[in-house]
């Protein structure tokens, strides 16, 4: 069995890979693991763990809820608590769970935003986010020692472990609701109450905002919210191709603008009055000059390589600390740990803020996007207007160009070193990155990063420049590299 944790987790084809006996073979990897003394690396004193509490959830996915009562019953026959959802729920409610009840980790079963085929596990550490590098490698061990030793995973009858409370069902929303409450104007949204569309795209992200926000005044129409383990044909990612639903919702006026979320509702995406897709990069940098300018808040700033330099203008206009960091919120929330951050996001629209978990959250982005607008007494439309105007403009686009052979990423890295232009529409080369792939960052501050993909034979190119002919060019470039190493 080949078992590889990505930046976070791991996901394979259902029936294909995701088989009932390969999960719970990495389960009892996980439960191994989380049961050795190096577990916490350090965070026990911080976030006083109970070392022998474990929190399980899932999403809308096909299997999902059976997926996760064969996790609960190998966790439980190794002696631990299990926390088992009640029903599906969004990724970050479950590892805001993890920390409401002081457990040691936790697993939640999901794809996120792939394919409807495909379905994972997501690892969570005690700090209530992704599990760290170094122990997603030690359940890797584990699992490995496992096969070589023909050792199978515990289990143990789910009634047998329910009545000896080693499983335990539980609803993780209202908790969190009490979180969030704290962290979002409540009243605000209440004296400008909007209109909105939420698009769960059938993700477990269904139903949360409209509950959340029912009694404050905001009239929530939801599309999408319904159980569908298909997710309608399309990927569950909160992006323009797939958000025509969204589009069609808002032009037929059941709402002033768009929210959506991802399968486990960890990402967000939105659209305005008109239609336009506002992207994360926008959201971020929305929220950002809105926590510092209206809350009056400050802190570092966390994006990484692949997010709009839009973040760092504002940055450097509030005199904030910025980090860059490789893709992954697990990088972010490396600093959350550490450090006083306000927000940390990345382009993929994972977005987290100072009083939060250290997880993208869709739930309570998307809950203080709708703050911003209530607090501007103005239209979405307006506000991303009046940011392009002052720290735009920001042409971004991305593309995914398959290979036609691996390629080592060293190996890329140094051809792109080699091969870097010596400049593009005009504009020259200032700096180069390699810190995920190769940045290069030209002199009106657009930027081009080529990432060779650690899983697959994909060339990810990322554009971002002042004009729409700049991006244009910056891809042709990426263009030409994919096709030289496809001769």
């Amino acid at each position: 069995m080949t078992i590889h944790f990505g930046t976070d987790g791991w996901r394979a084809v259902m029936s294909d890979t995701f088989t009932f006996s390969n999960l719970r073979q990495l389960t009892q990897a996980i439960a191994d693991a989380v049961a050795s003394p190096s577990w916490l690396n350090g965070f026990s004193k911080d976030f006083h763990s109970d070392p022998k509490t474990m929190v399980v959830g899932f999403d809308t996915r096909f299997l999902s809820d059976r997926y996760a009562v064969d996790v609960a019953r190998v966790l439980a026959a190794n002696g631990f608590t299990v926390y088992l959802a009640q029903a599906d729920a969004p990724t970050p409610v479950i590892s805001y769970a993890v920390r409401h009840f002081g457990a040691i980790g936790g697993v939640m079963i999901t794809a996120s935003h792939n394919a409807p085929r495909y379905n994972g596990i997501k690892l969570k550490a005690a700090f209530a986010g992704s599990a760290l590098l170094e122990q997603c490698k030690k359940v890797e061990l584990f699992l490995n020692d496992n096969e070589a030793q023909a050792r199978g995973p515990n289990l143990m009858d789910f009634n047998q472990a329910k009545s000896l409370k080693l499983i335990q069902r539980f609803n993780p929303i209202p908790d969190y609701h009490n979180h969030i409450r704290a962290l979002i104007d409540f009243d605000k949204i209440a004296d400008n109450p909007q209109r909105l569309v939420v698009d769960s795209m059938y993700g477990s992200g269904r139903g949360v905002i409209r509950s959340i926000l029912q009694g404050c005044g905001s009239e929530v129409s939801e599309i999408r919210g319904e159980m569908n383990p298909g997710f309608g044909g399309v990927h569950p990612e909160p992006i323009q191709r797939y958000l025509g639903a969204l589009a069609g919702a808002i032009s037929t006026g059941m709402g002033s603008f768009g929210l959506a979320t991802d399968g486990d509702a960890d990402r967000i995406g939105a659209m305005d009055e008109r239609g336009n897709f506002v992207d994360p990069h926008k959201i971020m940098a929305l929220a950002l000059k809105y926590l510092v300018e209206r809350r009056g808040l400050s802190g570092a700033v966390v994006k990484t390589v692949s997010t709009s330099r839009m973040i760092n203008r504002l940055a450097l206009k509030y005199g904030l600390p910025i980090y860059e960091t490789p893709v992954g919120f697990n990088h972010i929330a490396d600093y959350m740990l550490k450090e006083d951050v306000l927000i940390g996001g990345e382009e993929s629209g994972g977005i987290s803020f100072k009083g939060h978990i250290p997880e993208g959250d869709g739930i309570i982005m998307g809950l203080l996007l709708l703050e911003i607008i209530a607090d501007s007494g103005t239209t979405l439309y307006e506000l991303v207007s009046n940011l392009l105007a002052e720290v735009g403009p920001a042409e971004y686009e991305r593309k995914d160009i398959r290979l036609s052979l691996p390629i080592a990423k060293s190996r890329m890295v140094k051809r792109l070193i080699e091969q870097a232009p010596a400049q593009i529409c005009g504009e020259r080369i200032l700096d180069t990155s390699t810190m995920d792939g190769v940045k290069y960052l030209f002199a009106d501050d657009s930027w081009l990063l080529i990432r060779p993909s650690g899983t697959e034979p994909v060339l990810r190119v990322y554009a971002e420049g002042r004009s729409v002919d700049m991006v244009k060019a910056m891809l042709k470039f990426g263009e030409e590299i994919a096709d030289s190493v496809n001769l």
